[in-house]
């Protein structure tokens, strides 16, 4: 082995080795990210079960109850609406900055292999010119997939997105009307 291909393999190593690094980094903040939500979700939840329990208790007969329900029903559902959207945001968020490396990785990727096709082009003997067509056929493949599949991540992550908002106003509805009837029986 010469020289230059040790120090093409060495820097191949250290580049793969950053990459995992800056994968793991974006690991770890993310579940930091989401233990600092779980822990908020869960301080307030707490917080809120006691306050209503107090409400509950207070209450003089079963029509208090049925108007207390109703009342703390809708901030619940706002509230776990909104616990929802965060982790959505968190994972979309996390899953942003995994397609970044990957994309920066292949892009490092695909410019390495096509010059050393190319190397390996000018210095081939005959015939070797099928080997280096058919290296650039499949880089061309390889780029063209992952391109599509990155199309596609990003057309999943719309429709996510799409179908949150869609479901939060279809809940948020439904507890409104929940506690109109409520009102309206207690009355």
């Amino acid at each position: 082995m010469s020289n230059p291909n040790i120090e093409q393999l060495t820097a191949a190593q250290k580049a793969n080795a950053e990459v995992m690094m800056a994968l793991l980094q974006s690991a770890f903040n993310g579940v930091e990210r989401l233990t600092a939500l779980n822990m908020a979700a869960t301080r307030e939840l707490f917080n809120n079960s006691v306050a209503s329990s107090q409400q509950l208790l207070s209450a003089k007969d079963a029509k208090d109850v049925a108007k207390l329900n109703s009342e703390l029903a809708q901030p619940n559902v706002d509230k776990l609406m909104e616990y929802s959207r965060s982790v959505y945001d968190l994972v979309a968020s996390m899953q942003k900055e995994v397609t970044s490396v990957m994309e920066t990785q292949y892009s490092a990727f695909t410019k390495n292999a096509s010059s050393a096709v190319e190397k390996a082009t000018a210095g081939a003997p005959v015939g070797g010119d099928v080997f280096a067509a058919t290296m650039k056929s499949m880089l061309g493949a390889s780029t063209k997939a992952f391109d599509t599949m990155t199309s596609m991540t990003k057309q999943l992550t719309d429709m996510a997105e799409t179908n949150m908002q869609a479901a939060g106003k279809t809940v948020s509805k439904t507890v409104s009307a929940t506690a109109a009837a409520a009102k309206k029986s207690a009355k």
